[in-house]
């Protein structure tokens, strides 16, 4: 799969274009099925973005800004998450490194 270097969107909406215009459309193109809460308030706080699972393996990924960090409730769940699941923080520059892809292949 060829990376698409992009033009990147402002700071505010970076992790809404990470999510809906790259990380999702790769990871159904390559197997993986995709769950993510479309209205998050009404979800617990802190829970990962991206919810993915293919075969026995099983994704959680929160998606940042740039410069976005994580909230105590987001360590949290990570944390508890990364027991039974690799759990990750993207944010784009980890889709133009490739990074990833490498972890969706």
């Amino acid at each position: 799969m060829r990376i698409r270097k992009i033009a990147h969107p402002h700071d505010d909406s970076q992790e809404r274009y990470l999510q809906d215009h790259l990380v999702i459309p790769a990871a159904e193109r390559l197997g993986w099925r995709v769950y993510h809460a479309h209205d998050s308030r009404r979800s617990r706080a802190g829970f990962p973005d991206l919810t993915m699972a293919r075969g026995f393996r099983l994704i959680f990924a929160e998606l940042k800004a740039p410069k976005g960090k994580t909230t105590p409730e987001q360590e949290d769940w990570l944390s508890a998450l990364a027991v039974n699941a690799k759990c990750y923080v993207w944010r784009l520059a980890d889709w133009d490194s490739g990074a990833i892809l490498e972890v969706l292949k």
